[in-house]
């Protein structure tokens, strides 16, 4: 459970890998999480965040994790949560895809499909389950701000983003009066290292400012954080922009 500082003591990241998850699990450490579960796909890159996390103090685990394997989940992620109350769970997990290419291969649009959306709605309820049933914690989601509208450039990307992030608030609202917190993020174009060597884009943020929005989201029990905070207003107004005239923005 959260300590007397008010930060979460245990951290569950599906994705382990992800930038923006283990910025914000090197944060979350520097303020008292002791124990780490770095779910994914077992890789060097898995072990070697594990070893960075531990040099930083906490206990940390892997977890052998597939996005795509939903059959797997509830016994997965149940076995993580029979070691003990889980504070935070932080859905990092999914895949950019190639626009250009999963339109001339659907099969290609299908896994990214079924890994942002499909695999998230699965990982999504068996925690959310779980959460409710210790009665208390938190469930961060990593939307985008690519599924608020679709855009030419990458709708098959985004359109999985708007699908996680409908179920998330409708998770969200579900879980109200339970003592389980949905958070749900929505960066800009973050600098990764996979998107290295694309363009840059109108409101480009990283993984640490991401980072820092989630600790704050959570201190603050928000339900929504948008990274840089400016894009809030931006979209708000790109909303209701007519189709025409959006089909022509530089965005």
């Amino acid at each position: 459970m959260k300590d007397a500082f008010g930060a979460p003591q245990s951290l569950l990241v599906l994705g382990g890998t992800s930038e923006i998850a283990l910025a914000t699990a090197r944060r979350l450490i520097a303020l008292r999480t002791r124990r780490v579960w770095l779910a994914g796909r077992p890789s060097p890159a898995l072990e070697s965040a594990a070893a960075e996390l531990r040099g930083r103090g906490a206990d940390v685990r892997t977890v052998d994790f597939d996005a795509l394997d939903s059959a797997s989940h509830e016994v997965v992620l149940g076995k993580v949560f029979a070691e003990g109350d889980v504070d935070v769970v932080l859905m990092a997990f999914g895949v950019p895809g190639d626009q250009a290419r999963d339109e001339e291969e659907p099969m290609a649009a299908v896994r990214v499909a079924q890994t942002n959306y499909t695999g998230a709605v699965s990982a999504g309820l068996v925690c959310a389950g779980a959460l409710q049933a210790q009665g208390h914690g938190s469930l961060v989601v990593l939307s985008s701000v690519a599924g608020e509208r679709a855009r030419r450039a990458d709708f098959i990307y985004g359109s999985s983003k708007a699908g996680l992030d409908a179920f998330a608030q409708g998770l969200g609202d579900a879980l109200q009066g339970t003592g389980v917190q949905v958070l749900i993020v929505r960066p800009s174009f973050v600098r990764t290292r996979h998107t290295a060597g694309l363009p840059e884009q109108p409101f480009a943020t990283g993984p640490e400012e991401v980072a820092t929005a989630i600790v704050t989201g959570l201190r603050r029990r928000s339900e929504t954080v948008w990274v840089p905070g400016a894009l809030r207003v931006v979209m708000a107004a790109l909303r209701h922009v007519p189709r025409p005239l959006f089909r022509r923005l530089p965005v």
